[in-house]
């Protein structure tokens, strides 16, 4: 990410549709991106409600978490967020709830989110990036091939509280 914080740029999806979307880093928590994490949240998860504003600040406040929300003809179509943690053998960072609207699919919005996060990751001298996705996201799991990401072969485990 340029020192700005944002990046504007004309995307191609594979079938050729070009967008122009804009991936800025969210700076402020206003209505118009608590009302865009409304609409989001119940297209990536429906057991997880949207966040509160309260919530939305704790992520833009804190500078181990970076939001990212993408933009096409202005408004916000998209988001990932990208968090840091530091460990013994230095900085990683994870991708997290990438969502694109269903009406902005197909239109490069999730490379553009993509790319601005990995810009981020290395401009903060990340050791790498990680994420996991579903195998049924089909079309996620290819874009993130594409992107350069690899298959690690372990196993993922999670503790549920």
């Amino acid at each position: 990410m340029s020192d700005s914080a944002e990046h504007s740029d004309a995307e191609q999806s594979d079938d050729g549709t070009v967008a122009d979307a804009t991936v800025e880093i969210a700076q402020v928590v206003d209505d118009e991106l608590v009302a865009a994490f409304e609409r989001l949240i119940p297209q990536l998860s429906s057991s997880s409600p949207p966040p509160s504003r309260a919530q939305l600040s704790e992520m833009v406040d804190n500078d181990q978490t970076v939001l990212f929300v993408a933009r096409l003809e202005g408004e916000i179509v998209g988001s990932l967020t990208l968090a840091f943690y530091r460990i013994p053998t230095g900085l990683k960072a994870w991708i997290e709830d990438v969502v694109v609207a269903e009406t902005a699919r197909g239109h490069g919005i999730g490379v553009a989110l993509s790319e601005a996060a990995l810009v981020e990751a290395r401009r903060r001298n990340a050791k790498d990036v990680n994420l996991s996705s579903r195998p049924a996201r089909e079309a996620a799991n290819g874009l993130y091939l594409r992107l350069g990401f690899h298959v690690r072969d372990t196993n993922m485990y999670r503790y549920k509280f």
